[in-house]
Formats: C-alpha cells, sequence, structure tokens
C-alpha cells in the first residue's frame, strides 16, 4: 500500500486532495511541487461567529453553541470564537450559562450526550493545555475548566469551557485547540467585529448571527472565509467549501469542487 508522502511523490500522480493540518498541507504543497501535482487543501480554522446586537438570544446563543461544540469541538469548521456586543456581554454570559446543560458530556451512543471524548490522549492533553495557557494569559472561566468532567475521570473526556475577557491576540483565539473550547470576544461596533473577526490566519468557516438579514448579509459578505452561515448551522452540497489563507487552497463540492480535478485543453483548427 502506498503512503501519503509516496503519492505526493510518485510522478505517475497528477492531484492531490487533503484534509488535515495546516503543517501537513505546506508539506504537500512543497513536496508536491516538484512533480507540479494540483492540490487541493482543506486545513484549520478559527471560526468566528458575530452576534450582532439585534440577535434574539433564546435562539442565537444555542446556535452559537452548537457551532462551537459541533464533533465535541473536533471540528475544522467550529465556531470557536464568538463576538458579541460590548452593551450585551452580560446578558450573553447569562444566557451561555442557561444553555449548558444541553452540552452534557458523555458516551457518544448515549442520544443525551452533546459532547463525546477526544480522539486521543494526546488530543486530550493539548486542549488541557491550552486551556491553562488561556487561564495563565488572564481569561476567565465562565464555563468549564481543566480537568475531566465529574464523573468521567477515566478516558478522553474533557470539560466543554467557555472563556470570556478574551482578547483576540491571545494564544486561545489566534490557534486551533480543536475541542469544546469557545472563546467570547467583545467588540464596541460592527467595524470592529469584522475586523476582529478576519483578524486570523485562517479562513475556513463564519457565521453571523441576527435579526435584520439585510445588515446579516452585509456583515457576511465582508468576511474572509471561504463560507458564511447565517443565523444557525446550514449545508449545501452544491456550494463550495473551502478556506482563505492558512485555511487551505481551492474548493470541494458542487461545479468548482469537480472542476479542480480537471484541466482545459483547447483544440484549435484552422
Amino acid at each position: 500500500m502506498w503512503s501519503g508522502a509516496e503519492l505526493v511523490r510518485n510522478p505517475d500522480v497528477a492531484k492531490i486532495s487533503f484534509t488535515g493540518s495546516v503543517a501537513v498541507g505546506q508539506r504537500i504543497m512543497r513536496d508536491g511541487a516538484a512533480t507540479m501535482k494540483r492540490v487541493t487543501l482543506e486545513l484549520g480554522g478559527k471560526s468566528p461567529t458575530i452576534l450582532l446586537d439585534d440577535a434574539a438570544f433564546d435562539q442565537a446563543i444555542p446556535a452559537a453553541l452548537v457551532m462551537a461544540f459541533i464533533n465535541s469541538g473536533q471540528a475544522c469548521a467550529a465556531g470557536t470564537r464568538l463576538l458579541v456586543p460590548k452593551s450585551r456581554l452580560d446578558a450573553v454570559e447569562r444566557a451561555i450559562v442557561d444553555a449548558m446543560p444541553s452540552f452534557a458530556v458523555g458516551a457518544p451512543a448515549d442520544p443525551k450526550t452533546g459532547v463525546g471524548p477526544m480522539v486521543s490522549q494526546k488530543q486530550y492533553e493539548r486542549i488541557q493545555s491550552y486551556i491553562h495557557k488561556g487561564i495563565e494569559e488572564g481569561a476567565e472561566v465562565l464555563v468549564g475548566g481543566e480537568g475531566h468532567p465529574p464523573g468521567f475521570e477515566s478516558g478522553y473526556f474533557v470539560k466543554p469551557t467557555v472563556f470570556v475577557n478574551v482578547r483576540n491576540d491571545m494564544t486561545i483565539a489566534q490557534e486551533e485547540i480543536f475541542g469544546p473550547v469557545l472563546c467570547v470576544i467583545a467588540y464596541d461596533s460592527e467595524d470592529e467585529a469584522i475586523r476582529i473577526a478576519n483578524d486570523s490566519k485562517y479562513g475556513l468557516h463564519a457565521a453571523v448571527l441576527g435579526t435584520d438579514l439585510q445588515r446579516a448579509r452585509r456583515v457576511a459578505s465582508q468576511i474572509r472565509a471561504g463560507r458564511v452561515v447565517i443565523n444557525g448551522v446550514t449545508d449545501d452540497p452544491q456550494a463550495p467549501w473551502g478556506g482563505f489563507k492558512f485555511s487551505g487552497v481551492g474548493r470541494e463540492y458542487g461545479q468548482y469542487g469537480m472542476e479542480a480535478f480537471l484541466e482545459t485543453r483547447a483544440i484549435l483548427e484552422s
């Protein structure tokens, strides 16, 4: 069986499509250049969710938490930065605390489970180190924190964690944690929210939550991400999927995804 490295090196392979880490994606681009490989790379993310000041909290906060904790946070598109208006920060915090019981830790087969175990001990330890780093850098734990959840001392279970008083230049706001850790970042104006959303080396996914759809669309159009959803998780297999900046190269799905595996040829006759 061929290894991934051999596929990248082999001159008989014209195209590589890869989903994974930035580091491996960079290596594929570098090693594949020797044989002029075409590549499609879907890499990491640090996706922002912008909560507008007109959002209906009873719907918006649960939607934001679903996007943060999807697949127990082990998703490249997870909305792990929640940008909220400073004027409504206290209400956001109360709404998050009220909604967290819906994201109970448990076995994946249990229908009541909202957050399951991490994929490995290495990933568990990685998430713990980021939670510790967040506390060390001055962010405040609203819910969750370090260690195992009560009753789940064995296994790779972590506490779903929400940090508040987070600055966007903190490590937990800039690096992909790949676990159920959400950073709440306050903003003063719509323009500042957009600036914070784009202040990341990643640009895979984003979300905008608000009741004024025209305004939400205007904000969405200014976010540098390959896909932006409005008012909840949605998908369309015909819509292109892929990222800006360190989130990847090229697109999957729909017409754009098919074209990534084709080469244009012209045959002319005189």
